[in-house]
């Protein structure tokens, strides 16, 4: 994970743009790397998943107060995320030998890049029309914060209470060590 600075916008911006190198760094592999397709989607899965809890903590909650619009913005914005977190899990779970491990990927590129592509178009938009600076760099501020505690795995049964971002991340993070995943 880089390190950013910046405002939510500039910060969620530039997680779209390193999801967007894996992707492509993942369709330039041959098939028969298995071990290096599943070092690139573990990547790209630890780099979603801290993305995705960071914006259920602080962008949506933001959204759903403050932009007009808002909660019906939000609730497509999460249920985009439910449906990430759920393939990011299938493809977690799955070998990467599997024939049907690149039409999971396939799948969850489409959907990234379609969430990727409203956010981008309408959502952010939306934030600079209604918050200030300071609002979207404390905003900012916080993502990266959320980041650096969220799992790194995906719990689409998990809720979203920082309590449980917490341990769930803490959980990931020991495991991902003893499993040398992700080298986080």
């Amino acid at each position: 994970m880089t390190n950013h600075e910046g405002n939510v916008i500039a910060e969620l911006t530039a997680d779209h743009r390193e999801v967007e190198k894996l992707f492509e760094e993942y369709a330039a592999l041959d098939a028969g790397n298995g071990d290096e397709r599943r070092r690139v989607a573990d990547e790209f899965t630890i780099e979603l998943v801290r993305h995705s809890v960071a914006e259920e903590q602080h962008l949506y909650p933001a959204v759903r107060a403050r932009v007009p619009g808002g909660q019906a913005m939000a609730d497509k914005e999460q249920a985009e995320s439910a449906r990430v977190e759920k393939l990011l899990k299938q493809i977690e779970t799955a070998d990467s030998a599997y024939p049907g491990f690149d039409t999971l990927v396939q799948d969850l590129i489409g959907e990234v890049s379609a969430h990727v592509e409203d956010e981008e178009d309408h959502l952010f938009p939306e934030l600079v029309d209604t918050f200030t600076q300071e609002e979207l760099f404390t905003l900012g501020d916080e993502v990266r914060a959320t980041k650096k505690i969220a799992p790194t795995r995906p719990h689409p049964e998990a809720g979203d209470s920082e309590l449980v971002i917490a341990g769930a991340g803490l959980v990931d993070r020991i495991r991902d060590v003893f499993t040398g995943r992700g080298g986080s």
